[in-house]
């Protein structure tokens, strides 16, 4: 069983991946933050890197669905492929931040790439607006992080909504982050959890 968690930057999709992971001692595959090489220069000069570090994530996260396939044991995902597909690089070609052809070259990959691939069997969207996210994203203080724009969040969640709108490859499950504290409140995951118990049984 393949579970994936979605939500835009600092919505606390590392974290929740953590503790479902350990409470349902499930195989996790996590977003490469600490190894991209492209990370640090992008947040310095989006438009130079913008290009790059889409095609890396692209790479990286095919990857990780080929091993998530190959896997014999319930695995959760910190980020989805359809992120930054339909997400990240839009934005950044709406905001002439990735020229028309290389956003055109990037999607005809992802096209491609997304022939070979199996969307999860749920999703959790964890919905935040942009002062919860800005909040959570100063508490953890990711040295390139403090360089995100609001416009530039505030884009990203937009995209996400349109996105989960429309979202029909699987079950979805929506979490309000600004009224669940899954984090620090012992109860509000034990509802998220009493909620992806009732999507699981449904799986089987």
């Amino acid at each position: 069983m393949h579970i994936a968690v979605a939500g835009n930057i600092g919505s606390g999709k590392t974290t929740l991946t953590k503790m479902l992971a350990k409470h349902y001692n499930w195989e996790t595959h996590y977003e490469d933050v600490e190894h991209n090489p492209y990370l640090n220069d992008f947040y310095e000069d989006m438009q130079r890197w913008s290009f790059n570090l889409q095609i890396y994530y692209l790479n990286s996260r095919f990857t990780q669905i080929q091993e998530i396939k190959n896997s014999t044991t319930h695995v959760i995902q910190d980020r989805t492929i359809y992120e930054d597909a339909f997400i990240f690089a839009p934005n950044l070609h709406s905001m002439g931040l990735m020229t028309t052809r290389d956003f055109e070259n990037y999607f005809s990959l992802f096209n491609l790439m997304d022939s070979f691939v199996s969307a999860p069997d749920l999703l959790i969207y964890l919905r935040a607006s942009v002062p919860t996210l800005v909040n959570q994203i100063q508490q953890r203080g990711r040295e390139y992080e403090e360089s995100i724009r609001l416009d530039y969040l505030k884009r990203l969640n937009e995209r996400y909504e349109a996105w989960i709108s429309t979202y029909d490859n699987g079950k979805l499950l929506i979490i309000d982050v600004d009224n669940n504290s899954f984090p620090d409140n012992q109860e509000d995951l034990g509802k998220i959890i009493q909620s992806i118990d009732a999507e699981i049984n449904g799986l089987f």
